[in-house]
């Protein structure tokens, strides 16, 4: 038996994270320290814990995983954060890996799939349905695709990669020495830059196209 893995469950329903656990602890390489049902929490415990493998279900962060998983990623490299969603958030994958995610599954895998996926990890390898191999799930990055990001100036990059980290704009407009209402002013150019009309499609743009090819967290 190698290494016992310290594992945290981030999910929404008690039963179904006991389950969970108790599936994962009958490895015997696997030791869930912690399960929990809000990024607060879970977040805490990871920082002080370091687990070697998180398990989070996406229902419970929604939009809100955009802004702090890379955070979390960054402050606990080691850690192989596996995002358990519906069947149909296949579409979900590559954004999630550039943010720092070590993997995806379904919500209604079986035991063993979980299991493999994880063992996968283990070993430095990553699992995934045949079916998730679609081309458009590996889109080829054009110098389209970079246009955007080449416009923005280097005040809003820095906005940007401070909102992907998960600061909050009170505190970027401290940090720029600027008003709360210039910071909306330069969201407004970033969006039309590139062109989004949301917060999230922002992040996750800029998130996805700004650590393609290297870990979201060097």
């Amino acid at each position: 038996m190698g290494k016992v893995w310290q594992v945290v469950i981030m999910g929404c329903h008690p039963t179904s994270m006991l389950g969970t656990k108790l599936i994962l602890e009958e490895t015997g390489d696997l030791n869930v320290i912690a399960t929990c049902a809000d990024w607060e929490q879970g977040g805490e415990i990871i920082r002080e814990n370091r687990p070697e493998l998180v398990l989070l279900d996406y229902s419970v962060s929604g939009d809100l995983i955009n802004a702090i998983l890379p955070g979390l990623k960054q402050e606990t490299p080691s850690a192989h954060f596996v995002v358990m969603t519906e069947t149909k958030g296949k579409e979900l994958l590559q954004p999630l890996l550039k943010m720092g995610a070590s993997g995806m599954i379904s919500k209604e895998a079986s035991p063993s799939q979980l299991l493999q996926l994880i063992a996968g990890l283990r070993e430095g390898f990553l699992s995934m349905p045949f079916d998730w191999l679609e081309a458009e799930l590996w889109p080829i990055q054009t110098p389209e695709d970079q246009d955007a990001l080449f416009k923005l100036t280097s005040t809003e990059r820095f906005i940007m990669d401070r909102i992907v980290q998960g600061v909050t704009y009170d505190k970027i407009a401290s940090e720029l020495e600027v008003s709360r209402r210039s910071i909306d002013n330069y969201l407004r150019k970033i969006y039309v830059k590139l062109e989004v009309s949301t917060r999230a499609q922002a992040i996750e743009k800029y998130a996805l196209y700004t650590h393609r090819g290297r870990p979201v967290y060097a």
